[in-house]
C-alpha cells in the first residue's frame, strides 16, 4: 500500500476529472518536489514555476464550474509534495480570485478572472492586522474614506501570503462613513502600497508572507467590490476557503504518511526492516486513519458545497478537525523517522513544520469550534 488514499476516495472522480489530478501530481512529483527543500530552505519563491502552474489549467476551476470535489483534490495533490506551494495558489485560486469571483461586478470579473485564470495576473488577500486576527470581524482597524471617485486607504495588515509580488491585493478596510467592512483590489505600483516580506518563519517558508502599510493609498471606486458591503460578506468567502485548508491538511498528513511508511520499508534497525516491528505499524496505521477519515470528512463537505447546502459550521468543523488530525499524523511520522525526521533530507521535515502554520490560519482551532458550538447549541460563546 504506497497511497494514502486507503478507501479510494479518487474513484468519486470521473475520468476527465481524474486526469486533471494526475497531471497536477505528476508536475509536482517531476517540477516542484526536486526543488522544494532548496527553496524552503532559502525562503525564496520559486517564480520560474507560475508558468507550469498555468499549463496546468486548474486556477479558477470552482468558476468554470468545476466540482469542489475535483478542486479539492487538486489541493491535495499540490500539499501532498509541497505545502508552501499549495498555500501559494490557495491563496491565488482561493482568497484573492473567490473574492473577485462572488463579490465583484460583472465588469470586475471579466477584467481579472481571466488574467488570474492563466496566472498572468497573481493575487493576494489582506485581511489579517497586525493586532488583529480571531477578532478582525469587530476589530478590523484599516480605515476606507470616500472623496469623490476615489477611496483613500490607511493603515496595516500582516501574514499577508503572496503579497510582496502579487499584481492584485483584495484589501479589506472599515468605511469611516458607515462603519462597513468594504473589499478594495489594490493592483501593482499604486502609491500609498508598500509591503515587506515577514523573515526568520519556521513554516512555509517559500511562501512570502508580507506586512503591508497602506499610507494616503488611493483606489478608485472602480476597483471596490461592488458586492462586498459588510463583514457577512467577507466571511462568505472565508467560509468557502476554510475547507480547502482542511483540503491542504490532508494532503501534507498524506505526504507525511507516505514519506514515513517508504522510510520504514527501507530503514532497517536490529537486522531487519523497522517495517516489521509492532510499534511501528501502530504509528502507521494512526497516521493512515488520520488521512482516512479526514479525506472522508472533506470529501462529504465538497458534496455539500456542490449542493448549495454547505454552512459556515460544516467548513469550520472541517478546518478545526482536519487541521488537529494532522498535527497529530505528522507528529507520529517524526517519530516513525526518530531523528532524520528532523532534517529535510528525509522527506519530513517540511511537514512537521508547514503543519503548524495550516493548523493556524484561516481561523483557529478554537475559533472554528465555537462556529460550530454555536451552530449545534444555538448560544454563541465569543468574548
Amino acid at each position: 500500500m504506497t497511497t494514502g488514499d486507503f478507501y479510494d476516495y479518487r474513484d468519486l472522480l470521473d475520468e476527465d476529472e481524474k486526469e486533471v489530478v494526475q497531471r497536477v501530481r505528476d508536475f509536482m512529483v517531476e517540477q516542484v518536489a526536486p526543488i522544494a527543500d532548496e527553496a524552503w530552505t532559502d525562503a525564496r519563491f520559486p517564480h520560474h514555476l507560475i508558468p507550469g502552474f498555468a499549463k496546468l489549467d486548474v486556477a479558477g476551476l470552482p468558476y468554470r464550474g468545476a466540482r469542489s470535489l475535483l478542486t479539492g483534490f487538486v489541493v491535495l495533490e499540490m500539499n501532498r509534495v509541497d505545502p508552501s506551494m499549495g498555500t501559494f495558489f490557495g491563496v491565488h485560486n482561493g482568497l484573492a480570485m473567490g473574492s473577485i469571483d462572488r463579490l465583484g461586478s460583472e465588469e470586475q470579473r471579466e477584467r481579472w478572472l481571466p488574467p488570474m485564470a492563466a496566472m498572468e495576473k497573481i493575487g493576494a488577500f489582506a485581511l489579517t492586522e497586525p493586532d488583529g486576527g480571531s477578532d478582525v470581524a469587530a476589530g478590523l482597524r484599516t480605515t476606507a474614506r470616500r472623496e469623490g471617485d476615489t477611496w483613500v486607504l490607511n493603515g496595516a495588515k500582516r501574514w499577508i501570503g503572496n503579497a510582496t509580488f502579487a499584481d492584485l491585493v483584495v484589501v479589506w478596510a472599515k468605511d469611516e462613513a458607515d462603519g462597513q467592512v468594504k473589499g478594495f483590489v489594490v493592483e501593482k505600483g499604486t502609491p500609498g502600497f508598500a509591503a515587506t516580506r515577514i523573515e526568520n518563519k519556521i513554516a512555509l517558508r517559500t511562501v512570502q508572507n508580507a506586512d503591508v502599510a497602506l499610507t494616503n493609498c488611493l483606489v478608485p471606486e472602480t476597483n471596490r467590490l461592488q458586492g462586498a458591503n459588510g463583514f457577512r460578506d467577507t466571511a462568505a468567502i472565508l467560509r468557502q476557503t476554510r475547507g480547502g485548508v482542511a483540503w491542504q491538511a490532508v494532503g501534507c498528513m498524506m505526504g507525511a504518511y507516505e514519506t514515513a511508511l517508504a522510510y520504514a520499508r527501507e530503514r532497517e534497525q536490529f537486522g531487519r526492516p523497522i517495517a516489521g516491528f509492532q510499534l511501528v505499524q501502530d504509528l502507521l496505521v494512526r497516521m493512515l486513519g488520520n488521512v482516512t477519515c479526514s479525506l472522508g470528512m472533506v470529501v462529504r463537505l465538497a458534496q455539500l458545497q456542490d449542493a448549495g447546502v454547505y454552512k459556515d459550521e460544516h467548513s469550520a468543523m472541517a478546518k478545526a478537525f482536519c487541521t488537529a488530525r494532522m498535527r497529530e499524523a505528522v507528529g507520529w511520522g517524526r517519530e516513525i523517522m526518530g531523528g532524520n525526521g528532523i532534517v529535510l533530507d528525509y522527506g519530513m521535515g517540511r511537514f512537521v513544520a508547514d503543519s503548524e502554520a495550516i493548523y493556524s490560519y484561516e481561523g483557529t482551532r478554537e475559533i472554528n469550534s465555537l462556529i460550530v458550538g454555536r451552530a449545534i447549541t444555538g448560544t454563541g460563546a465569543f468574548v
